[in-house]
């Protein structure tokens, strides 16, 4: 039984692209669905984007090759674009638009929500707490993620973001057992979507993940609508089943690509590098999916990963991006090309929420201290080499020398970890300590002495 009512029109006025305008129609509704019917009597879908008086203009999901003006017939359905969910989807693999691609029957949805979600009332959110384990040091004990947050992982072309993605997928933890992973890819190559799809079933976690995969080759509106299905089924998992959902989502950058080309093929007068002005809301209408609710006992994580063009910060997908979330981890090519995975970089990166959920009972009493002393000597050490370049190392202070030790064991043991390695946070804490124990506890001024009696163990190298 269908689930829409319908008022059918006969007749495009213009089709550009993957859009067609249609006009002499009774008023219709943004975001409303739209099914349309070839001459060959093959239906798809399509969502207004735009409306007016007695005008739409629609964008069709599945493309407009073989759409005829005169013969075309289209029916308004007066709701918006809903996607069915359920638990069952966990262990499945689907496509952009929420078709299996496993090879199985779709799953049977318990009910179906809007795939826009719903917006939390802001006096019902509750702030962000305890934490999810990632497994990897430079981000648990350095930039620790936390539950109902959003932390981007700003990368770059050639950068091993794809690996991180699945290494966190595998090793992310959380103290109850109800947690899960929703993995959006969109814009990835096929040899990319099948080592996504093999790491998780090799690993043994696809049972815990729900995998939503746009190709490369897919149109542009898959790209558009991944993370909303995504998106849709977290809300299910979090705020009906009371599960804690990480949704990994990689790469945004291919996201807003496809958001400009639509608006290019739209006429819309473009902001700064071609993007559209509304860039901003549209990325917030993503993120901002993400949190905890009051009363509810489930939360949403997010981790959307981009590439920035031209590895530059200031680009606006990663500059709007760090507006909208809480901090962000950037990925530093000099690290990767010496050999150092996952190569995260100690000084641009953080993560806002971090400070409120660490120490107290919530993680080891000394992590802040600890935390805030490694940034503290890093940020040294980088001022410590640029010093060297120029009078050379031989020419450096007994203590810089320490620095440069430290910083070379800092990123040699501490950030450098194996692709099929995982640490507690409790070794993180224990392996930052011998690492910093090489400086001289006079430097460590940052770290109460009841914590240095306890931890600090000098190096006698």
């Amino acid at each position: 039984m269908n689930r829409y009512t319908f008022r059918e029109y006969v007749g495009l006025e213009e089709v550009v692209g993957p859009i067609f305008i249609i006009r002499n129609i009774h008023n219709v509704g943004y975001n409303e669905v739209v099914e349309i019917t070839d001459q060959e009597n093959k239906n798809r879908l399509g969502i207004t984007l735009e409306v007016g008086k007695g005008f739409a203009v629609v964008q069709v999901l599945g493309g407009t090759s073989g759409l005829s003006l005169s013969n075309c017939r289209v029916r308004f359905t007066e709701e918006p674009l809903k996607v069915g969910v359920s638990t069952d989807m966990l262990g499945r693999i689907f496509d952009g638009l929420g078709n299996p691609l496993d090879g199985l029957p779709q799953p049977v949805y318990e009910e179906f929500i809007d795939v826009n979600g719903l917006a939390i009332n802001p006096t019902s959110r509750q702030y962000p707490c305890n934490i999810i384990e990632t497994g990897i040091s430079s981000i648990d004990v350095m930039n620790t993620l936390v539950r109902g947050q959003k932390l981007p992982i700003f990368s770059g072309s050639g950068l091993p973001h794809d690996l991180i993605a699945t290494q966190i997928a595998r090793q992310a933890r959380v103290k109850e057992e109800n947690f899960c992973v929703v993995f959006a890819a969109m814009g990835v190559k096929y040899d990319t979507a099948q080592f996504f799809i093999k790491s998780f079933e090799e690993s043994g976690v696809l049972d815990r993940v729900a995998v939503f995969l746009s190709l490369a080759d897919a149109p542009s509106i898959a790209r558009l609508m991944t993370p909303r299905f995504a998106l849709s089924c977290a809300e299910f998992l979090a705020f009906k089943k009371d599960m804690h959902v990480l949704v990994i989502m990689t790469d945004m950058s291919n996201y807003c690509e496809a958001l400009r080309e639509l608006s290019t093929v739209r006429g819309e007068i473009p902001a700064r590098k071609g993007y559209p002005g509304y860039l901003y809301s549209d990325l917030a209408s993503l993120y901002e999916r993400a949190g905890m609710i009051k009363d509810a006992k489930g939360s949403i994580t997010q981790l959307p990963i981009l590439t920035m063009p031209n590895d530059d910060i200031t680009h606006p997908i990663p500059d709007l991006t760090g507006y909208i979330t809480e901090g962000q981890i950037v990925l530093e090519r000099e690290l990767y090309a010496r050999g150092i995975y996952p190569p995260v970089a100690g000084l641009p990166s953080l993560s806002r929420l971090m400070k409120d959920n660490i120490g107290k009972g919530m993680t080891r009493e000394d992590h802040p201290a600890l935390t805030s002393q490694l940034f503290s000597c890093y940020a040294h050490v980088k001022d410590v080499r640029a010093l060297a370049s120029i009078i050379g190392e031989e020419e450096l202070s007994p203590l810089d020398a320490l620095y440069l030790k430290f910083g070379e064991e800092f990123e040699r043991r501490f950030l450098s970890q194996g692709y099929f390695e995982r640490r507690s946070i409790e070794q993180g804490l224990d392996l930052g300590w011998e690492i910093i124990s090489i400086l001289p506890k006079e430097e460590l001024a940052r770290i109460k002495e009841e914590f240095l009696e306890i931890y600090y163990k000098p190096s006698n190298k």
